[in-house]
């Protein structure tokens, strides 16, 4: 049954609302990537957004108009081919959501589960729900595990991150990667490719969780959902006003990086 797991607090006036179902929560919810559903949230409410968090998960129906944002985390092999088993009848719905250009963010399982099909470690093909073309192999004795620095041409952003993953995803010819690895592995550690970017959906095998230290990521996908809510000429505040201490803490963790990087 869908519930409420966390709601901005009514004591605060809000010029917004947006609606976020969280997917699979109570199973895919590994490296504590359930706080990027915190930073949302956060994010939301320093944009004047009252915040509504609900858990969608096996039977649940997902309402494509209700929900302006989606969070997909990751799982363990178990976990995930639960999930895979009940996807399939939320399929139509979010593929419809996707081509509506609304917001998504997929880590590590969540990313898998979007595309193809992918292969677990023991070699056993789980099928995805085909909404995007990427598709992920397996490999033997191997994970790839460690800190990770990846550049996004497009909005000229540098993400960090910390991967934990057996997976090798490939995307198809349709879409981008998040980034482009600047250390690290990646997704697959042949293409230089981390990660995915497809209309609104934003993919990635950063745990960590992602957006806990790379707060313009969630300030891009808070403001998209905002503009395609209430309209693109909506005049939001700019990211360095309201989140001053965050972009200065991010710039002191950029400048301690590239000085070790020396």
């Amino acid at each position: 049954m869908t519930y409420t797991s966390l709601q901005s607090p009514d004591n605060r006036d809000y010029n917004y609302e947006l609606n976020m179902a969280h997917l699979y929560g109570n199973l895919m919810n590994t490296y504590g990537d359930n706080g990027n559903v915190l930073m949302l949230k956060y994010v939301a409410e320093k944009l004047g957004a009252k915040m509504t968090i609900d858990i969608l998960s096996i039977g649940d129906n997902f309402d494509t108009d209700h929900y302006d944002l989606v969070f997909f985390g990751g799982g363990q092999d178990y976990e995930q081919s639960i999930v895979a088993k009940d996807l399939p009848s939320k399929r139509e719905a979010i593929a419809n959501y996707i081509n509506q250009d609304k917001v998504i963010l997929a880590i590590c399982g969540g990313f898998q589960l979007l595309g193809q099909y992918y292969v677990q470690a023991n070699g056993v093909r789980i099928d995805g729900i085909g909404v995007m073309d990427h598709y992920t192999l397996n490999q033997e004795n191997n994970r790839f595990i460690g800190d990770i620095k990846i550049h996004n041409a497009e909005f000229n952003e540098t993400y960090y991150g910390f991967e934990n993953h057996q997976g090798r995803t490939f995307l198809s010819d349709d879409e981008k990667p998040l980034g482009n690895v600047v250390y690290g592995n990646g997704n697959n550690k042949e293409d230089g490719s981390e990660g995915v970017h497809y209309k609104n959906v934003y993919g990635s095998y950063f745990h960590g969780p992602i957006l806990s230290r790379n707060v313009n990521l969630a300030y891009r996908l808070v403001t998209t959902a905002l503009k395609n809510k209430y309209g693109q000429e909506l005049n939001l505040p700019a990211y360095k006003d309201i989140l001053a201490k965050e972009v200065a803490e991010e710039y002191a963790d950029v400048k301690s990086k590239a000085e070790f990087e020396k």
